[in-house]
């Protein structure tokens, strides 16, 4: 079953890490690797500049959701309850709060919290319509998974829950928050799920039997079981997209893709497609971001086929 809508702005943030603890090692995940080919400057900013964001209501009220369904199967099975799932809301969101203080912001006066905490709240009613977690005992839950490409980056994810059947057979579950995509253009979300498969596939020489996306926005699950051959697609692509953003960085145009996903970029003001001008790059910061050595620090100093060739090399994998 598979029904969706038009894109809903991205729900999920870049991560938080201070500048010390940047990894070492060049990485990729399936968000970042969406951002590049939706903009590159966005990439650039989340990646390289690392700039914060602010906090939106829905994605923070996702972190809240999935860290209720997360810690549900704490509870042994047949307490596993839609009254037990409302009641760690309350506690969840302290724990959140304590983590990130400037999520109090969000909300100017208690009603708005109070409407926003029964939204999640809504969100949990419709995952008990699509699941009973007292069947399930998932192997694994907000499990981090990597992968090392040769000549390529660490492919890095987290994949919320991972079902081990008694078989063997494996299957990968996410959450989302928001609505599921229109028929015909769930090639998108199937991505970020086909990505994971890789990632185990490599590291546990399996193929995960079924990717299952759990969308509580509006009641709909997306199955898709993957194959061998898709994978071999899969890290074609995913070489394909790294290797566009080793050319951006090193020929430092880093050019914004308009689109009307910039209603919501928290880096609008920055973006010289609406009149701003980003800052310069850190002293290191493509090299310790992405191992890549810029040639210049931006379209600055390129001289005009240069500069028409490095538009090329973007157009080119975000089109791929």
């Amino acid at each position: 079953m598979s029904t969706t809508q038009t894109p809903l702005p991205p729900s999920e943030p870049p991560s938080g890490e201070a500048p010390a603890a940047r990894r070492s090692v060049p990485g990729l995940s399936p968000s970042r690797a969406n951002d590049f080919l939706q903009c590159p400057l966005l990439f650039r900013f989340r990646v390289v500049d690392r700039l914060p964001e602010p906090p939106s209501a829905a994605a923070v009220r996702g972190t809240l959701v999935h860290a209720v369904l997360e810690h549900l199967f704490d509870l042994p099975a047949g307490q596993r309850t839609l009254a037990a799932a409302h009641a760690m809301l309350p506690a969840r969101w302290e724990e959140l709060l304590a983590a990130q203080p400037r999520h109090a912001e969000l909300f100017e006066h208690e009603a708005e919290w109070d409407e926003w905490l029964a939204s999640a709240g809504r969100l949990l009613d419709t995952y008990f319509t699509l699941e009973d977690p007292n069947r399930l005992q998932p192997h694994e839950r907000e499990m981090s998974v990597r992968t090392q490409l040769d000549d390529g980056p660490q492919l890095r994810g987290i994949v919320d829950r991972l079902d081990v059947a008694p078989n063997g057979a494996m299957r990968v579950v996410d959450y989302k928050t928001g609505r599921s995509p229109r028929a015909g253009y769930e090639s998108s979300a199937l991505f970020q799920m086909r990505f994971y498969a890789f990632m185990l596939w490599r590291e546990r020489g399996e193929l995960p039997r079924m990717l299952q996306l759990v969308y509580l926005g509006d009641g709909t699950i997306l199955r898709h079981e993957p194959t061998e051959p898709e994978m071999l697609s899969l890290e074609a692509r995913v070489r394909s997209i790294w290797t566009g953003i080793e050319e951006t960085a090193r020929s430092g145009d880093w050019r914004p893709r308009k689109s009307k996903l910039c209603d919501w970029c928290a880096h609008r003001d920055l973006c010289p497609a609406f009149g701003g001008t980003p800052p310069e790059i850190p002293e290191g910061a493509v090299r310790l971001a992405l191992g890549v050595e810029p040639v210049v620090s931006g379209l600055a100093g390129l001289e005009p086929l240069a500069a028409q060739h490095a538009g090329e090399v973007v157009e080119r994998h975000v089109s791929q």
